[in-house]
């Protein structure tokens, strides 16, 4: 149990909590938060598994196409008991047209019963899609991966490991994505023969299980494909489907990489296709055991090393100028674009008086950005304090890139920073909000590579509260029929689910108190939509940078404070909250698809009438 729960700064924003969202969430919430989704994740997903019933009935579906699928396996002195479990979840496959390939280097010894090459002859013997290769020595994982590559006749290639499992519908649910990327149009022409223009790769959700496999743990319910995340962490893993012709035309595994073998492989490949679809169902088991890398991670650290050269290397054949460390946490890289010129940045800032608020969050920016080459564009709307027009002047007299505009027209958000970008002359531009203030000295500079990157539309910070919680972390679209932020009142050192509250990822949105965009893009969008006065102005804004083509980036190291709404004040009137409740009704009018359909950077295993990251009982 959580002991930090039974604080009486916890409890007492547990109550809260219950007042706010109601007994039902409530329990919901606690008994998640006390016991962990380790606690009644296996209870979740009995529940949620296809059943015997269901596996016949996929057993008599017949696809338009129906490619063979290789699965490829390299086993070395791989125990008795994981390899038959291996091999039997691929012969319980519900899809039967499968090629199941293993190349052997095992030692010749037992390892906890028979040797590795008679058990493989016996599978053979009773299943003709059963092929092997036994191998003359390891040649390492690379090699021997490869060696069950050469044996592969299916356009499709998914990779296995000789100690993990398949759920009875893996493949099933592989082949019915790619029927369905036709009937979504990524294909003109489909036959037994030929799949053109369907999906190139392939992953699906995962979960652990202990080494008596009676055990399940650590679900990963993962995003839809994500650059970001990809480039700071192997969030793809298993099961990992892939075109074979895509496969060979990257040169197959490259032992240079070895402990990272796959990662190299996705990188290669999401280099050349960006035609990849993510099945939201826990198909694959990767086994925790004294020797996994999942159960012991230091126990082979240079995997990690390995997978930091693969992504270097994948940054160098894009021409990503970047360096590549380690972060603090086992697996996670950290990536710093190098910028080779220092373009100007924008920072424009609405502000009505509240001249302290302003004051700090200039200040900060002035004492603390390692990175130099910005201007601050203020929109003057409506402030009345004499102070305020004090201040302005003194920063205009002491500061030559501190520009004030007026804006003299009602309030309008939206409006407000379409004004300002207007009188904006910097190449990229920073949305800010006049109670905010910079922690991390490098944050611009962190914003700004990945704005630079070219396939990036908008980049948000990790704000924090007062109290040093998380205000934002990037925002998921559909909670309360809108938008929500996740992660919200963690601390900085809080992994949040899949670990995504500290490093980059891509979410559909985040917020515009601190949103960077080149100016290119943000003229190309059309700015800010005016109709969002208020609220929704930045999620309809990224939404409609995603829907342009680019990428929303969420920056997991450019901290800021964010004392949220001091300077506008809360929707407390019930002129305000009828305000409100009109921009809501518009966002869900004009984005009805991703609200039926769900966000793409989030799982449809997580009820977004649910906490974030909660699974339903």
């Amino acid at each position: 149990m959580n002991k930090e729960l039974l604080k009486p700064k916890k409890i007492i924003k547990g109550i809260k909590y219950l007042f706010q969202n109601g007994i039902g969430l409530f329990a919901v919430k606690m008994k998640q938060i006390f016991w962990g989704m380790d606690y009644y994740y296996p209870k979740w997903f009995e529940k949620h598994k296809s059943n015997a019933e269901e596996i016949e009935r996929q057993k008599k579906a017949h696809f338009t196409y129906e490619p063979v699928i290789s699965v490829i396996v390299p086993t070395y002195n791989t125990p008795e008991s994981y390899l038959r479990e291996m091999i039997e979840s691929v012969m319980a496959q519900s899809y039967e047209n499968w090629q199941l390939c293993i190349a052997d280097g095992s030692d010749t010894k037992k390892e906890d019963g028979r040797l590795a090459r008679d058990i493989i002859k016996e599978y053979k013997s009773r299943d003709s899609r059963i092929t092997c290769a036994f191998l003359d020595e390891n040649k390492g994982i690379s090699e021997n991966t490869n060696a069950a590559l050469a044996l592969a006749e299916g356009e499709y290639v998914g990779l296995f490991d000789h100690d993990d499992l398949l759920e009875p519908d893996a493949l099933y649910h592989v082949v019915k994505a790619l029927n369905e990327s036709a009937e979504g149009g990524l294909s003109d022409k489909i036959n037994n023969a030929s799949h053109d223009g369907a999906y190139d790769i392939i992953y699906t959700d995962e979960d652990m299980i202990n080494s008596k496999g009676n055990k399940r743990m650590e679900p990963k319910f993962k995003p839809d494909f994500s650059m970001d995340l990809i480039l700071v962490h192997n969030y793809i893993t298993h099961f990992f489907v892939v075109k074979k012709e895509l496969i060979h035309k990257v040169g197959g595994f490259d032992r240079e990489y070895d402990g990272a073998q796959d990662y190299d492989l996705i990188l290669k490949c999401i280099e050349r296709t960006n035609r990849i679809k993510h099945i939201p169902h826990i198909l694959y088991h990767w086994r925790i055991h004294k020797n996994s890398t999942a159960g012991n991670p230091k126990s082979k650290e240079y995997a990690y090393d390995a997978g930091r050269k693969a992504l270097k290397a994948h940054l160098d054949r894009v021409g990503i100028k970047a360096e590549v460390g380690f972060t603090d946490m086992t697996g996670l890289y950290d990536i710093r674009y190098l910028i080779d010129k220092e373009p100007l940045i924008s920072i424009v800032i609405p502000n009505k008086d509240h001249i302290d608020d302003l004051t700090k969050c200039v200040s900060s920016i002035y004492d603390k950005s390692t990175y130099k080459n910005y201007e601050f564009v203020i929109v003057e709307n409506g402030s009345t304090g004499e102070e305020t027009f004090q201040y302005y002047e003194t920063m205009e007299q002491e500061h030559d890139n501190f520009h004030v505009v007026k804006w003299e027209r009602g309030f309008n958000y939206s409006a407000i920073n379409n004004f300002g970008v207007s009188k904006a002359k910097g190449e990229y531009i920073l949305l800010l909000n006049n109670d905010t203030e910079l922690i991390s000295p490098d944050a611009l500079s962190r914003m700004l590579g990945i704005c630079m990157r070219g396939d990036v539309g908008a980049v948000g910070a990790k704000l924090f509260f007062a109290d040093d919680t998380v205000q934002h972390a990037g925002i998921v679209i559909g909670f309360a029929g809108y938008a929500g932020h996740v992660f919200s009142g963690c601390k900085d050192t809080d992994m949040g689910y899949m670990m995504r509250a500290r490093i980059n990822s891509n979410f559909s949105a985040v917020t515009a108190a601190c949103l960077m965009t080149p100016k290119a893009v943000f003229d190309k969008v059309g700015g800010l939509c005016e109709e969002f006065v208020v609220a929704g102005n930045d999620v309809d804004y990224c939404l409609r940078v995603g829907r342009a083509g680019f990428l929303v980036t969420y920056c997991a190291n450019a901290k800021w404070y964010h004392y949220e709404s001091k300077s506008r004040g809360y929707e407390d009137t019930p002129e305000k909250k009828a305000r409100f409740e009109r921009e809501i009704s518009l966002f869900r009018e004009k984005w009805q698809d991703i609200l039926r359909d769900g966000d793409p950077f989030y799982n449809i295993n997580f009820p977004v009438t649910l906490p974030p990251f909660t699974l339903s009982e």
